[in-house]
């Protein structure tokens, strides 16, 4: 009542958001964390051209979101949250404090099947493609923005192709430029594997996308989520292409066959990660070129080894 009391009075608003905060941890406050969010969101939008309301605001919901995971409470984002995190974006795009927390919102947010409808429809991929050339040095931004279009790829409103396509050169340089980390090369990976099941990659892009995802695979081959998200991504570039399948076996640094074999060994206890290694090498036998390369590698023990270990492979 007090924050819609005197809603155009930026003071009041920022007072009341900074008390809000320190209510939202208490659990009594689950059953009002909507009427929070749509108070915070009113806020934002009123008072747009406050820096220091816009930070103080999507600290809120980032706050309220993840209360509402951690007490499994399903928070409906609608239109106007998305609407208004795009105007904040659009309006503060050069402040890198405030943009990171807005992205790491949308991550949160788009994935929701209704969510990620309403972002197609505010058009927020130039936005992501922007922010990624923007900060790519910044490693939570491009996380999140990656997840953002990981659940933009996926979602069954899809409806714009042609905005998705622009976004596989910045996702590759997100991938080239955070190669050593992880956690970023997974939810790049992932971004991949999405845009690629979209046939959103030209063939100028299956060669050097390849090579890529070869080089995260050998940076990070302990991190079975990244292993399985590659081997997605590279699954889909061989059906594709068989340039990606040449450049599977002759890159400069490696054959991937060695690769797809130290990944088994590393992880040949993790089903959905020999599933996925299963689903890569079924691509690569397309290619007659492949399989002669797999022979001469004694591929054909490890397949042994897979099929009696994991027979469900």
């Amino acid at each position: 009542e007090f924050m819609q009391a005197f809603w155009d009075i930026e003071e009041v608003q920022a007072k009341a958001i900074q008390r809000l905060a320190s209510f939202v941890r208490d659990k009594s406050a689950l059953p009002y964390l909507l009427m929070f969010t749509e108070l915070t969101i009113f806020a934002m939008k009123t008072h747009v051209d406050s820096l220091k309301l816009q930070v103080d605001g999507c600290s809120l919901l980032l706050e309220i979101l993840n209360q509402a995971l951690e007490q499994d409470v399903v928070m409906a984002m609608d239109e106007n949250v998305t609407r208004s995190l795009l105007e904040t974006v659009r309006k503060y795009s050069e402040n890198e404090e405030l943009i990171s927390l807005v992205c790491t919102l949308l991550m949160m947010i788009s994935a929701s099947e209704v969510a990620a409808e309403n972002l197609w429809k505010a058009g927020v991929i130039p936005d992501l493609v922007s922010i990624l050339r923007n900060f790519l040095h910044n490693e939570k931004i491009c996380f999140s923005c990656c997840g953002v279009l990981w659940s933009l790829a996926v979602s069954e409103n899809n409806v714009d192709q042609a905005s998705l396509k622009s976004a596989v050169p910045v996702t590759c340089a997100v991938l080239q430029e955070h190669l050593q980390n992880g956690t970023v090369v997974e939810s790049a990976c992932s971004a991949l594997w999405a845009l690629s099941l979209q046939g959103c990659l030209t063939e100028n892009e299956y060669e050097p996308t390849t090579t890529l995802l070869l080089d995260a695979l050998r940076m990070n081959l302990e991190r079975p989520m990244l292993v399985k998200n590659a081997c997605l991504a590279l699954a889909s570039l061989l059906r594709l292409s068989e340039i990606s399948a040449l450049r599977f076996i002759m890159d400069s640094k490696g054959s991937g066959i060695n690769l797809i074999k130290d990944a088994y060994h590393l992880h040949f206890d993790d089903p959905e990660v020999v599933g996925n290694i299963c689903l890569l090498i079924n691509e690569m036998v397309q290619y007659e070129d492949v399989v002669l390369d797999m022979l001469s590698q004694r591929m054909d023990e490890l397949l042994s080894e897979i099929k009696n270990c994991s027979p469900s492979s």
